[in-house]
C-alpha cells in the first residue's frame, strides 16, 4: 500500500485524496488550519459564518466537474440548492444585467447591449462548450512526457473530428493564439466593460489578454450550474474531508508543514511545525508554486528552479466580511452581485458581493446575513506599506474598506447603514490564514494556454490547486484535483505492471 501525504486540505488536495483513498492507497492529509477549504473555505466569527474567498459555486450540472468528483470520490450528495440566476451586472451607466444559464439570457443580452452583441455570446458559448468537453477528455496538460503525449493525441483526435464535423476546428485553431478582443472589434463600451468586468473574476485578465479559449470557457459560468451552498463554500471542503475519512484516509488539522524531504530527487516524508515527520511515497502539494518551491528548501526541481521571486501579474485580494441587518434585504435579492465603478477595474473599481441565503439559518444570527465583498487589488503597494509605514497602511485599509461598502450600496441600498459587523483582510491576512505566499489569489492570468504549472513536478511529487489546469473556480480546481489523482493511479498501474513482468521474466531465467 502506497504512502500518500496531501499537503493542504483545499478543495484541490482533498480532491486528490478522497480519490487515491477510495483506490486504496493509504492517504494522509495535512492541514495548518483546524477547518478545511483554504481559499475556498467558510470561517466563523461572532454568530456569522464568512465565506473567506471564493464565493460562487459552479459546476453543479449533471455530468459536469462536481458530478464526476462526486461519484470519484464517494460524496453521497452535495448540500447545493440550484440558483435561478448566477449574479447581476452592475454597470457605470446604471445598466444591470442578470446573469442567467436559462433561454432568457438572449433578450437580456439584447436589451443591454443591442443584437449585434449575440454574434459575441454565441462565439463564446459554442467555443466554452467545446472548451469543456476537450477539458473533461484531456488529462494531463501541459503536456510533461511521452506517454503523456500520446494519451493527448488520442483524446485530442477524437475531439478534434468532433469539432470539425460542427465546423468548429479552424476557429478553435486560431483562437488558441488569439486573444477575447479578437471578437469585440467595434464592439460598444458597454459590452467591452462587461465583459473585461467578468473575465476579471473568472480568467484574472480582462479581453486584451485573456487568451479566447480560456476567455471563452471562463464566461461560461452562469451556464455551468450555479448553487448555493447551505453552510457556505466551506460545504465541499467539509463533504471531501468526510469521504477521505469514510474512504480510509486521515485529515489532521493544526498540522503545518514545514519541509518535503527528498532522496535522490523523489520525496520519502513530509514534516511538520509540530516536529512530526510522516514517511511518504507520493506527495500532492495543494500550494503555490512558491510555496512547494519553500518547503523543498534546496532540493528544487527545474521548473520550481526557474520561478521568478513572485507572480510578477498575479492578483490579491482586497476582502471586507460584513455582518448586515436582514432587515434591508428585499425577499428577491439575488445572492451574487458584480459592482462595476469605472476603468481600470480592481483597486474596488470591481467589487464582487456575496450574501448569504435566508434560508440557511446556520450562515448569521437571528435575523442578520453574512456578506462577503472583494476586489483584485495588486501585492506590492500593501507589502510596502505593512512592512515601512504602519499607519499608512492602516489608512489605506480603512480606506478601502469604505470604498467597497459605497459600492455595494449600488446594489443594496441602505446596506451601508445596516451593517452590524465589518471586518477587512488584505493580502497580508491572507497569506496569515491561507499560507499562500504574497496572499497571492486566484491563479495565474489566463492569458495563453501554456501559462499554467505542469502538475507533476518531480517523480512521485504533484501540484494540485489553482495553479495547474484548468485554474481558478472551484469548480476548475476540483477537476484539477480529479485529473492528478487519475494520473497518478494510472503511473501506479504502469509500473505494477511492469514490476510484475520484470519479476516473471526473471523467475523464467532462472528457471
Amino acid at each position: 500500500m502506497k504512502r500518500v501525504i496531501v499537503i493542504g486540505a483545499g478543495v484541490g488536495g482533498l480532491t486528490t485524496a478522497a480519490v487515491l483513498a477510495r483506490a486504496g492507497l493509504d492517504v494522509t492529509v495535512l492541514e495548518a488550519q483546524v477547518y478545511p477549504g483554504g481559499c475556498a473555505s467558510t470561517f466563523f466569527h461572532q454568530g456569522y459564518r464568512f465565506d473567506a474567498g471564493a464565493t460562487l459555486a459552479g459546476g453543479f450540472y449533471p455530468g459536469g466537474p462536481m458530478d464526476r468528483l462526486a461519484q470519484a470520490a464517494g460524496v453521497d450528495a452535495w448540500p447545493a440548492r440550484l440558483a435561478d440566476a448566477a449574479m447581476v451586472v452592475h454597470l457605470p451607466d446604471g445598466a444591470q444585467i442578470t446573469r442567467r444559464g436559462d433561454d432568457s439570457r438572449w433578450e437580456d443580452y439584447r436589451n443591454a447591449f443591442g443584437s449585434q452583441s449575440l454574434d459575441f455570446f454565441r462565439w463564446q458559448e459554442r467555443t466554452a462548450d467545446a472548451v469543456w468537453d476537450l477539458a473533461l477528455r484531456l488529462s494531463p496538460w501541459p503536456l510533461q512526457s511521452l506517454a503523456d503525449g500520446g494519451g493527448a493525441f488520442s483524446a485530442g483526435m477524437v475531439w478534434l473530428l468532433q469539432s470539425n464535423s460542427a465546423g468548429l476546428a479552424p476557429a478553435l485553431a486560431l483562437d488558441a493564439f488569439r486573444l477575447v478582443a479578437a471578437h469585440l472589434h467595434n464592439a460598444p463600451e458597454r459590452l467591452r466593460l462587461f465583459v473585461d468586468a467578468q473575465l476579471l473574476i473568472s480568467a484574472q485578465a480582462a479581453s486584451e489578454r485573456a487568451n479566447a479559449l480560456y476567455g471563452a470557457a471562463s464566461l461560461d459560468l452562469p451556464r455551468r450550474g450555479v448553487a448555493h451552498l447551505t453552510g457556505g463554500m466551506g460545504a465541499i471542503a467539509e463533504k471531501l474531508a468526510e469521504a477521505v475519512r469514510r474512504n480510509g484516509g486521515s485529515v489532521l488539522y493544526r498540522h503545518e508543514v514545514t519541509r518535503i524531504r527528498t532522496e535522490r530527487g523523489c520525496p520519502v516524508a513530509v514534516e511538520t511545525k509540530r516536529g512530526d515527520s510522516f514517511p511518504a511515497d507520493l506527495v500532492f502539494a495543494n500550494l503555490t508554486p512558491w510555496n512547494a518551491a519553500v518547503l523543498l528548501h534546496d532540493d528544487l526541481p527545474a521548473s520550481l528552479r526557474r520561478l521568478p521571486h513572485h507572480p510578477h501579474d498575479g492578483w490579491g485580494a482586497f476582502v471586507v466580511y460584513v455582518g448586515l441587518d436582514g432587515t434591508v434585504v428585499p425577499p428577491d435579492f439575488l445572492l451574487h452581485h458584480q459592482i462595476v465603478m469605472r476603468r481600470p477595474l480592481g483597486e474596488g473599481n470591481s467589487v464582487f458581493a456575496s450574501l448569504s441565503p435566508s434560508w440557511d439559518a446556520s450562515r448569521a444570527p437571528v435575523g442578520q446575513r453574512a456578506l462577503t465583498l472583494s476586489t483584485h487589488t495588486a501585492l506590492n503597494d500593501w507589502w510596502d506599506l505593512y512592512k515601512y509605514d504602519q499607519p499608512a497602511y492602516e489608512a489605506r485599509k480603512a480606506q478601502a474598506a469604505e470604498k467597497l461598502l459605497a459600492a455595494a450600496e449600488i446594489a443594496l441600498p441602505g446596506m451601508h447603514a445596516a451593517t452590524r459587523l465589518v471586518i477587512p483582510g488584505t493580502p497580508i491576512t491572507f497569506q496569515r490564514f491561507t499560507r499562500r505566499q504574497l496572499g497571492w489569489v486566484g491563479g495565474f492570468p489566463q492569458t495563453n494556454l501554456l501559462r499554467i504549472f505542469g502538475p507533476r513536478i518531480a517523480s512521485n511529487l504533484w501540484l494540485v490547486g489553482d495553479s495547474i489546469f484548468p485554474g481558478q473556480s472551484t469548480a476548475a480546481v476540483a477537476m484539477g484535483g480529479l485529473r492528478v489523482a487519475e494520473m497518478a493511479l494510472r503511473e501506479l498501474e504502469s509500473r505494477e505492471t511492469s514490476f510484475t513482468a520484470e519479476r516473471h521474466a526473471l523467475k523464467g531465467t532462472s528457471e
